[in-house]
């Protein structure tokens, strides 16, 4: 599903250059729940943005499902993004003034899905979240784990080949933060690809494979014993 070869990029900071991903190697298969680890500064971030199609490499190939991702403009990033990628955020990044439903719609309204197909499909994933009695409140009226939810049924309401969830459960207290990585593991379940950035090693050990960045190098890619969440829901 993602191809990563020699991946390297670097940042201009002034008249100095950081080299922030020094020869990335990195592959996931299809339905496979992958914790991305490193502390700050290790590369995790940039990587993500990368296979976000959020920022480009310098050098490297990415391939996302046989499509070599190289050479976009801001309008073919966009549509790439779209039938590709959901994204889940530390912050939800909901749109305030819109209500769950409308912020869980706000996907297919860019693939230009009919009004009455696209509210169908966002109640749908609402309910798939246990917010189908929420569907018509608007953030502020929402806790940080129901906002959580409405952020993840965004993501999956286009029916992403990946999902990417950058530090999912960073603004959220443990039993929530589990009760969201029981949701993510039961969409993983059903057969989707997920990549999880976090510094939270219990977080991680909730995925089936961790990859540890270290000064922008992979230190190590280990397969887990994965701890299911819902025994601590």
């Amino acid at each position: 599903m993602i191809e990563i070869n020699d991946l390297h990029k670097s940042y201009k900071m002034g008249s100095n250059v950081l080299h922030v991903l020094k020869g990335i190697n990195f592959s996931v298969k299809e339905g496979e729940l992958v914790a991305i680890m490193g502390s700050s500064g290790s590369g995790k971030s940039t990587l993500l943005n990368i296979l976000g199609m959020l920022d480009t490499m310098d050098t490297g190939t990415y391939m996302l499902d046989r499509v070599p991702i190289k050479n976009l403009n801001e309008t073919k990033a966009a549509q790439y993004r779209n039938k590709f990628l959901g994204f889940i955020f530390q912050s939800f990044n909901l749109i305030n003034y819109k209500t769950a439903l409308e912020n869980v719609a706000l996907p297919l309204y860019y693939q230009r899905m009919p009004r009455k197909e696209r509210q169908d499909k966002a109640m749908k994933y609402l309910e798939r979240v246990g917010l189908r009695d929420w569907a018509y409140h608007h953030p502020n009226e929402l806790s940080g784990g129901q906002k959580q939810r409405v952020a993840i049924a965004r993501a999956m309401a286009a029916e992403p080949k990946v999902l990417l969830a950058d530090e999912p459960t960073g603004a959220l207290d443990s039993k929530t933060s589990y009760e969201v990585m029981d949701l993510i593991q039961k969409i993983n379940q059903e057969g989707n690809t997920i990549l999880v950035v976090t510094h939270e090693p219990d977080i991680a050990n909730m995925c089936k494979r961790i990859v540890h960045l270290k000064d922008g190098v992979i230190e190590k890619d280990e397969l887990v014993n994965q701890v299911m969440a819902a025994e601590y829901v």
